[in-house]
């Protein structure tokens, strides 16, 4: 019996491929990378696809988009175990899994109403990043965050 294989979506000449993204996070990586309904760049979603080593996994394609190491690092805090590939001519040119940094600055929200951060002073935020499960811990006041990260993605 042979196995037929099938294209989800098509390939890309010029863009990138983010692969094994967890399941449901596919819209959140896209408010990331900032593309919008009215975005001039072809993109396709693929959400909750089979994968041998995730189980479900989610895709997103970008034609004529790179990433930016910011959009990297936002990606790497909800989708840890992220594959970011760059595609030119249709080809890969560079294959890389996304890693979490030890510590984000201004990237994140503290979610904690007192915190110097979110007060009228001009104090970037910082965490402290763990990793597996991912908790950030706020270098000021010590609130973290374990769940919803994406919600306090700037």
């Amino acid at each position: 019996m042979s196995v037929k294989k099938e294209l989800l979506v098509r390939p890309i000449e010029r863009g990138t491929v983010i692969d094994h993204i967890n399941a449901g996070q596919a819209l959140n990586v896209m408010r990331i990378i900032g593309i919008a309904r009215s975005t001039g760049s072809v993109v396709s979603i693929a959400m909750n696809v089979a994968s041998k080593q995730m189980g479900l996994k989610d895709i997103v394609k970008i034609e004529g988009k790179e990433l930016n190491s910011q959009q990297v690092d936002k990606i790497s805090l909800i989708s840890p175990d992220a594959t970011i590939n760059i595609i030119r001519n249709y080809d890969v040119v560079s294959k890389y899994n996304v890693e979490l940094p030890g510590e984000i600055i201004g990237i994140v929200r503290c979610n904690n109403p007192d915190c110097i951060t979110n007060s009228d002073e001009p104090v970037a935020s910082s965490f402290t990043v763990t990793k597996k499960p991912v908790i950030l811990r706020c270098n000021y006041c010590d609130h973290i965050i374990s769940e919803e990260i994406a919600e306090q993605l700037i």
